[in-house]
């Protein structure tokens, strides 16, 4: 009888996220394109309203190695800027002005206080995660410990009615991963929350004439790093569709296959484990996309 219950309780939440779907699916033409890092910008803030015109609607300001012309400190980097330059405050003004979704990953907490205080629309920090949870592993906790935000800086961004994206790389599993979800919903609020995976839903692209050795002593960093450097992952069944190592690369790296031994949909094994953590429907349709739609609606709302 409880496993018939929970059985019904996961089949009624997939037909909510299918009527949340019709929602998403009004935004993919315009979110769907985005931008990470700003290295396209060159110190030029023209650039901004013409990636606009190209449909971006989700502009990541700041990456691991800084723009030509940097936007702000970085997290992973020494402190060099005291947080904005002068670039970076006008791109996030000139964002709030056309109606693209500001993306504060990567920014120091220096760096996502400026913001906060020029930005007049939402923000979103699209995958991150609480450095209280480090996860099992020793050799990741110390990468991935810089790029972690605290339950104070967390609670900062929400209280501006930002949102924070959780990361996948610091759980092993679908059920680890609910937790650290759990915890930064017990920081700062449903509302404030969202899935955050830094993974590539598609192959990284080689060009065909690529074919030389590859580079030596390199680090794979989170959300992919270099494609060359990916750990082979289980056999895959080509021919199968819905096999979710089909095409796909190592563990880790791409969002159908973020946990070893992962046989269902990333969806499907998150909501799962949501489930099985506590979350009710309305809550994990809040986690799902709710949450993201919101805070789009709310940052591109009266702009073509």
């Amino acid at each position: 009888m409880i496993r018939c219950d929970y059985n019904n309780r996961l089949y009624l939440f997939y037909k909510k996220i299918a009527a949340l779907s019709a929602l998403q699916q009004r935004l993919i033409g315009q979110c769907g394109n985005a931008n990470k890092g700003c290295h396209f910008l060159e110190g030029q803030l023209e650039r901004v309203e013409e990636a606009y015109k190209r449909g971006v609607r989700h502009l990541g300001r700041l990456h691991d190695n800084d723009a030509s012309v940097p936007l702000g400190d970085v997290y992973t980097n020494a402190a060099q800027f005291g947080g904005l330059t002068t670039l970076g405050k006008d791109v996030i003004k000139k964002c709030n002005q056309l109606g693209i979704l500001i993306d504060l990953a990567h920014a120091s907490d220096e760096t996502l206080n400026a913001a906060l205080k020029v930005a007049t629309q939402p923000v979103i920090i699209s995958h991150t995660g609480l450095n209280t949870q480090l996860g099992n592993n020793p050799f990741m906790a110390k990468m991935m410990r810089p790029r972690l935000i605290s339950k104070e800086q967390a609670k900062i961004v929400a209280d501006a009615g930002g949102l924070i994206g959780v990361w996948t790389h610091l759980a092993d599993t679908p059920l680890a991963y609910s937790q650290n979800i759990r915890g930064l919903v017990d920081a700062i609020g449903i509302d404030h929350v969202c899935i955050g995976t830094d993974t590539k839903m598609t192959p990284a692209y080689r060009s065909p004439g690529n074919v030389g050795p590859k580079p030596a002593g390199s680090v794979p960093q989170p959300g992919g790093g270099n494609p060359d450097n990916q750990q082979a992952g289980p056999p895959s069944d080509k021919k199968n569709p819905n096999d979710p190592g089909r095409n796909l690369g190592g563990v880790g790296e791409r969002t159908n296959m973020a946990w070893e031994n992962q046989r269902v949909g990333f969806y499907y094994a998150v909501v799962d484990a949501l489930l099985k953590t506590g979350f009710n429907e309305d809550e994990i349709g809040r986690i799902g996309g709710g949450n993201f739609c919101r805070i789009f609606d709310a940052t591109t709302k009266g702009h073509s």
